[in-house]
């Protein structure tokens, strides 16, 4: 089975924008926490503000691109259950997924979304049991990456579905690699 060119080279384009994102963010935090990269540049505020800002450019491309791939390779996803059956199913993920992800960020307020506990004592964070952190460990990259599972099946992509799938595991390597020791040595250190 070929593979049409605008399918891989919007695949293409979407798993270097989700690997730009995660490296860029791991590796940017990992420095910062090591070394004080930003804030030792630019203080800690403006240091935050410069972080957030590319981090926030890479977050953007990294959502266009997996739209952009779901619409080029849409009806690719062949699945004996009735479109419109398919289509309801994509609806109701896109709508967990993204009201919980909105829910846990108004929880943890806009600062937090960009990880600025990395960025001074003053911004660390304890854990929250509040909103959706009720119920979900990590509400954010788990619940909340529902979304990109319902608008590949919406679209009927497969290639929609894989990078969904490379998308949730890439952000919990990054959780597991940079964002939950970062948090441990803080909450430890705090204690």
């Amino acid at each position: 089975m070929s593979v049409p060119v605008w399918t891989a080279l919007a695949l293409a384009y979407h798993l270097a924008s989700r690997l730009a994102y995660v490296l860029y963010v791991g590796l940017a935090l990992r420095r910062q926490e090591r070394t004080g990269y930003f804030t030792r540049r630019y203080g800690p505020e403006e240091g935050f503000r410069r972080f957030r800002r590319a981090a926030a450019i890479l977050m953007s491309s990294d959502a266009v691109s997996f739209v952009v791939l779901c619409v080029v390779s849409r009806n690719t996803l062949a699945i004996g259950s009735p479109r419109g059956f398919v289509i309801a199913a994509g609806a109701v993920l896109v709508l967990v997924g993204v009201l919980t992800k909105a829910w846990a960020a108004a929880t943890l307020g806009g600062r937090a979304y960009y990880w600025s506990n990395f960025f001074g004592p003053a911004n660390r964070t304890t854990p929250s049991i509040a909103g959706p952190y009720r119920f979900f460990k990590n509400p954010m990259y788990t619940v909340g990456y529902l979304q990109v599972y319902g608008l590949a099946l919406l679209a009927g992509s497969l290639p929609g579905l894989a990078a969904a799938l490379f998308d949730q595991a890439a952000i919990l390597t990054f959780y597991r690699a940079v964002e939950k020791p970062h948090f441990d040595r803080s909450v430890a250190g705090a204690g």
